[in-house]
């Protein structure tokens, strides 16, 4: 039986935990056997056996190290010695990385063993952080340093936060170390990704974009009494969901928009945290992250709209779930965020068009959920049913096997 072990920060919580979960029981049933390495911070159990890589001690002093030296990625050491000890002896098929950045991992030491080794690496790319300086998205600042040379980042006080600036040496580092391995195919999941990582230094590896795909049989339009339970029988309801908000994900906006519409809509936000809490409008329905998955798909069952006014952006899952339980989609011109609808299942309008966000919202409430509701279901299951998209790579994983025999 072929292994794959797959490297990301979460397992089975937040989009790219659930998205490898899900990954690694679809591969089981075409024969493969599965592991995942993963931080500390972001777990839940699920299905497929896990590999903590590093502990809440290791976590923070690696973070620490980060945000004093500027070194995300450059902790971890023991705990990265002990993961490529554990390759070793397993000898996976292949190794596939998603986020290897989030304080848990040292990628030198894992590169520089992948570089010896002739393990076929999937890289599949959930943002920009690969081949920046520092940063893991550059979109609200404009920035194109990372093109030919990080140095002097206008955004390190911003994740990965650092107090001095070292992106100059961790882009040297990183174009060294991710271009030496011998057999890379890069994954981005969306066209923009891939628009960018042809003009990075990734550019020398294959490059095969593969859309995220979503669980259909779980979301689905659903009845429910979630408007009944809140009183909100009768009102237009617009969703936002996110994992925190904040500038990137347009809060500010929503809170112009709760201004605008005044009583004549209601406003959910899930997702908020703490910090969000403070500066939401108290117009707005506010909740916090939702871990039950079926009080979610209520929700965006309910909803007659989903707003995503993100700012920076790769390809949002929240896009997909709304499709699937019938509800469309208004984003911003972000990332690839407005790959994922077309003029039957939504609309997408320039990044921070407030007015175009409320007369948009009007045409939808105008013409009513119903006209829409079919055309984002079908579009869900034509383009996003995870069965075939992460089928895109148990394909993937035979053609890097067979080409390695």
């Amino acid at each position: 039986m072929p292994t794959v072990l797959h490297i990301n920060v979460a397992k089975n919580i937040g989009s790219t935990g659930r998205i490898v979960e899900q990954l690694c029981i679809l591969a089981r049933t075409h024969g493969w056997d599965s592991y995942v390495a993963h931080g500390y911070r972001y777990e839940d159990k699920g299905e497929v056996k896990g590999i903590l890589v590093s502990g809440a001690y290791g976590e923070y002093r690696h973070y620490l190290r980060s945000l004093l030296l500027d070194g995300q990625g450059l902790g971890s050491k023991k705990e990265t010695r002990d993961l490529v000890n554990w390759i070793q002896k397993v000898r996976p098929d292949i190794v596939h990385l998603h986020n290897i950045h989030g304080y848990y991992i040292n990628y030198p030491i894992l590169f520089r063993y992948l570089s010896e080794n002739s393990i076929p690496i999937v890289w599949t790319l959930h943002d920009c952080w690969p081949f920046t300086g520092h940063c893991a998205y550059f979109d609200l600042i404009s920035c194109e340093k990372w093109e030919t040379q990080c140095d002097n980042c206008p955004q390190k006080e911003k994740y990965p936060k650092a107090l001095i600036d070292r992106s100059k040496r961790n882009y040297e580092l990183k174009k060294q170390l991710f271009t030496s391995v011998p057999n890379m195919t890069i994954v981005p999941v969306s066209d923009w990704l891939h628009d960018l990582v042809t003009r990075s230094f990734l550019s020398k590896y294959p490059i095969k974009t593969i859309h995220n795909g979503i669980d259909l049989n779980m979301f689905r339009p659903t009845d429910s009494d979630f408007r009944k339970r809140n009183a909100l029988e009768g009102k237009f309801l617009i969703l936002g969901v996110a994992d925190g908000y904040g500038e990137r994900k347009g809060l500010s906006d929503f809170n112009i928009l709760s201004e605008r519409f005044g009583s004549r809509v209601t406003i959910i936000l899930v997702g908020l945290n703490e910090k969000d809490k403070k500066s939401v409008s108290p117009r707005i329905m506010g909740m916090g992250r939702t871990a039950n998955q079926q009080e979610l798909i209520e929700i965006y069952s309910s909803a007659d709209v989903y707003i995503n006014p993100t700012y920076e952006d790769n390809f949002p899952t929240t896009n997909l779930e709304a499709l699937a339980c019938g509800t469309p989609v208004i984003t911003y011109r972000t990332g690839g965020s407005p790959e994922a609808v077309d003029e039957s299942t939504g609309i997408v309008i320039e990044k921070g068009d407030v007015d175009g966000l409320v007369r948009d919202i009007e045409t939808v409430k105008s013409k009513g959920k119903a006209s829409y509701e079919n055309a984002c279901r079908k579009r869900a299951e034509t383009f996003f049913n995870k069965q075939e998209r992460f089928g895109d790579y148990i394909r993937l994983y035979e053609e890097l096997i067979a080409r390695k025999h």
